[in-house]
């Protein structure tokens, strides 16, 4: 009810200023992301890791942060790729590479560290390799667990909704003098 009684002495202009305020911090936070990801050449920056896939070079949970540079990619490197038809962007080392003499074209294949075979169990049916276009990032480093947070937000979305309405609360309530 304080929150209430807050809104009823705020005036129109008050509203809209906080309103405003949280648009900013949404954008500016748009702006960051996207910032990054031109300077890393990466469409995604950051990723968390999903599965226990790596262990132990990667714990679910983990903040991996990504670089896209124009160099060759090597056997042994943890790369960050997309499947044509799924979501989800998987991390997982190369251990194998194959490279087109006429094209000049590399082929790649994964394997988690934590599995006992490789991924073309994962790639569409019939492909035995991926292709440069569909690796996102190289992993360049990393903060452990600190993405356990996009795990639990994702996994229970009332959380999310929780979070975001109170974060809109405290915007909209919290009056600067």
């Amino acid at each position: 009810m304080d929150v209430l009684n807050t809104l009823k002495r705020m005036s129109i202009r008050q509203i809209a200023q906080q309103a405003l305020n949280f648009c900013l911090i949404v954008s500016s936070a748009l702006m960051i992301w996207k910032g990054l990801s031109v300077v890393t050449n990466s469409e995604s920056p950051i990723v968390v890791v999903l599965s226990e896939s790596m262990e132990p070079a990667f714990q679910r949970g983990d903040l991996l942060f990504l670089t896209l540079g124009r160099e060759p990619i090597s056997v042994g490197e943890i790369c960050v790729f997309k499947i044509e038809g799924k979501d989800v962007p998987i991390v997982h080392r190369v251990i194998e590479l194959h490279n087109d003499a006429k094209t000049g074209e590399q082929f790649i294949l994964t394997k988690g560290d934590n599995n006992p075979v490789d991924d073309r169990g994962l790639y569409q049916p019939g492909q035995m390799w991926i292709k440069r276009e569909h690796v996102i990032g190289r992993v360049k480093g990393f903060l452990p667990y600190l993405g356990i947070v996009t795990i639990i937000l994702n996994d229970y979305p009332q959380v999310k909704i929780a979070m975001l309405v109170l974060l809109g609360i405290m915007v909209l309530v919290n009056r600067e003098e």
